[in-house]
């Protein structure tokens, strides 16, 4: 198995025009162990060989802030929250790039927040929060609170639309980190935007820098208020979407 001493750090400057400083490499080394180790005693994430930990993990997330073009650190500090971050992702590494941001990561697994506030406090992150907290509660105290919104693996596109459009203020961004992407779905999400408020302001496909794997962040823009009943109770964004 590769050491993550071993990860080619010289893929952040030739893929993402970034580079970590000593102290974030170990940090990101350290969130490699610090989920590993979690793993033993739950379900955070089937990746455990280091390369791919670094690329489908680490460089994945951070390639969403290049796709904003916010990854440089002189880039104008956001007010951020990640829905449904999981074991931490894309947060965690959010937070280890841009440590001074006020980054919420939220999920309604107990024992998943559990970690990653332990994995906070072990990393020293000093403006990351986690909270459990299902989406659509957390935006009845917290609308348009945000710059922006993160969400990774989890939920359709436009599922994805109605839980972030609430929560930002009128032109903050959401980022949907996808894999597959096509007109069909894009369609969809952009009927649906018309009645959340918000529009596609970006799709920007990707080559993954060891697996050649394509992949997409999509970016919407949020242009005016979305509507009150907006999200729609617990369940309901999934169950019944908004565009059949």
């Amino acid at each position: 198995m590769t050491n993550p001493e071993q990860w080619p750090v010289e893929r952040w400057q030739e893929t993402l025009d970034w580079q970590p400083l000593p102290s974030q490499c170990q940090q990101l080394q350290h969130l490699y162990e610090l989920v590993i180790r979690g793993n033993r005693h739950q379900n955070l994430t089937r990746i455990s060989d280091p390369l791919e930990f670094w690329e489908k993990h680490l460089w994945d997330s951070l390639r969403g802030l290049k796709t904003l073009d916010l990854l440089p650190p002189t880039a104008t500090p956001q007010q951020g929250i990640d829905i449904g971050t999981g074991a931490g992702f894309p947060g965690l590494a959010i937070a280890i790039a841009h440590p001074h941001w006020p980054l919420i990561l939220l999920d309604s697994s107990h024992r998943k927040i559990a970690f990653v506030q332990a994995t906070i406090e072990a990393l020293k992150l000093p403006q990351a929060q986690a909270h459990c907290e299902r989406v659509e509660t957390w935006a009845l105290e917290h609308r348009q609170s945000y710059d922006l919104v993160f969400s990774r693996a989890l939920a359709a596109a436009i599922v994805c639309a109605e839980y972030s459009l609430p929560l930002l203020q009128v032109g903050g961004r959401a980022l949907l980190y996808r894999g597959h992407w096509d007109r069909t779905e894009e369609q969809r999400l952009q009927k649906a935007l018309e009645i959340l408020g918000g529009e596609v302001a970006e799709v920007d496909a990707f080559t993954t820098p060891l697996s050649c794997s394509t992949r997409h962040c999509v970016v919407l823009r949020k242009t005016a208020a979305t509507p009150s009943q907006f999200p729609r109770s617990v369940g309901m964004a999934q169950h019944q979407p908004l565009i059949p």
